[in-house]
């Protein structure tokens, strides 16, 4: 099995740059099904209906979030309809609107997606790691046996140990949020595939998809500032993971930078 990942999409720059290379990509890298970070896809940040709309038009399977998925009050009506395919973690409090994990199928394949948000330098919601353990066992009884984990989460270290806790278990754990493309993309010993951060799509000269100018003054400053997002060049940050469909094991896991 053949999977796609893409790197958290920024704007509606990013998300015109995902539809201009994705089809192309897809089928050049024989895709068997296509997973998007869109949680910054909207103007500003936070994901709309028509973000996630244009991202799924745009040849997406589902689209997976983080922090500011309910950022935006207008896309609860959306994690509410199980026949969107849209996530949010799964750690989320009990009472948030929609699920944190889907099992898609395809061509006789089937592929678990599960959404979670780490807690080191975020905000304080249920513990990933027992979320995780649990939606996995409830997977593997329904014998689903490729497993992917979008881990959105600020901490390297924390990313780290989930490769780590769930080596073995799940067929990758790619880590999204901090919109920087990692070097470190591997097969752990137990054959998980594994990278820190899958990174951006989104507009090159910026900071994380940032205006430059609002994010300088932000750091610079410590004062309050409206974030813009700039326009110009962009590119689509994204990793191919394949496995083994009888097993789950990661075979290989590939990083791209599409502009």
């Amino acid at each position: 099995m053949r999977i796609l990942f893409v790197g958290d999409v920024v704007a509606p720059r990013g998300c015109e740059h995902l539809r201009r290379v994705l089809p192309a990509f897809k089928k050049e890298q024989k895709i068997d099904f296509c997973i998007v970070n869109g949680e910054n896809s909207a103007q500003g940040n936070g994901i709309l209906p028509g973000s996630c709309d244009y991202i799924l038009d745009s040849g997406a399977d589902l689209v997976t979030t983080g922090n500011h998925a309910l950022k935006r009050v207008e896309i609860e009506k959306y994690f509410e309809n199980e026949n969107i395919p849209l996530i949010r973690p799964a750690n989320f409090h009990r009472t948030a609107p929609g699920r944190g994990y889907s099992i898609l199928e395809k061509m006789g394949k089937r592929l678990g997606v599960i959404n979670l948000m780490g807690r080191v330098y975020m905000d304080s919601i249920e513990n990933p790691f027992d979320e995780a353990e649990r939606i996995v066992a409830e997977m593997k009884a329904q014998g689903i046996k490729n497993i992917l984990v979008d881990f959105h989460c600020e901490a390297t270290s924390e990313k780290k140990v989930m490769g780590y806790f769930l080596d073995g278990k799940v067929s990758a754990v790619l880590g999204t949020h901090t919109h920087v493309q990692t070097a470190d993309s591997c097969i752990l010993p137990e054959g998980t595939a594994y990278i820190t951060d899958t990174g951006m799509t989104g507009v090159i000269d910026s900071v994380l998809g940032v205006e430059i100018s609002c994010a300088s003054r932000k750091v610079i400053t410590g004062l309050p500032v409206h974030f813009k997002n700039p326009e110009g060049p962009c590119k689509m940050e994204c990793v191919v993971v394949e496995t083994d469909n009888s097993t789950g094991r990661a075979v290989s896991i590939e990083s791209f930078i599409i502009r």
